[in-house]
């Protein structure tokens, strides 16, 4: 790995591990022991069809971090699933401008933590991080039940990462 990637890397994580800062409540870091790929459970906090679930998300870093977005999944197995959202699909891979196009080495994973945190529902009197507009889209009605229009074309014939996937974004509200 790049000195610069795992310079970033262990800044990163000595935040999230930090016991006064620490992750986000609700958020859990299980597994860091390769520097490349780090787990951390999400539990969903605050007023959302998915109160009190847990989620897990696998970031895996290249040498290229910061200047490349880490690719990001939602970890599907036995125990855990990918939340039913309009941009995740079912096998855990997230459709997010963030990760791809959008991205911007200024951002690290506190920021995606945050971004996820906020598009399951929580609220800003909450956590202060999530953002008023996603609280506001997961009270809309059935907006919780919407998995991609084309999940189950894209999850028969997907590419183990989703960073080999070309998404289109058509819509960044959500």
């Amino acid at each position: 790995m790049s000195s610069i990637a795992t310079k970033r890397l262990n800044k990163e994580l000595k935040e999230l591990l930090d016991p006064e800062k620490g992750p986000p409540v609700g958020i859990k870091v299980l597994n860091t022991d390769d520097l490349k790929v780090w787990t951390l459970s999400i539990e969903v906090l605050g007023e959302s069809v998915y109160q009190g679930e847990i989620f897990v998300l696998r970031f895996t870093f290249t040498d290229r971090y910061p200047m490349e977005s880490p690719e990001v999944v939602f970890v599907v197995n036995e125990e855990y699933q990918a939340p039913i959202h309009p941009h995740v699909y079912s096998n855990g891979h997230i459709c997010a401008s963030i990760l791809g196009s959008e991205w911007s080495p200024v951002l690290n994973t506190s920021s995606l933590i945050s971004l996820y945190t906020g598009s399951m529902g929580k609220s800003d009197a909450e956590e202060g991080k999530a953002s008023e507009v996603a609280a506001w889209m997961w009270r809309q009605p059935d907006y919780q039940s919407q998995r991609p229009v084309d999940n189950d074309r894209y999850v028969r014939s997907a590419p183990l990462s989703p960073k080999q996937t070309r998404f289109h974004y058509d819509d960044d509200t959500v």
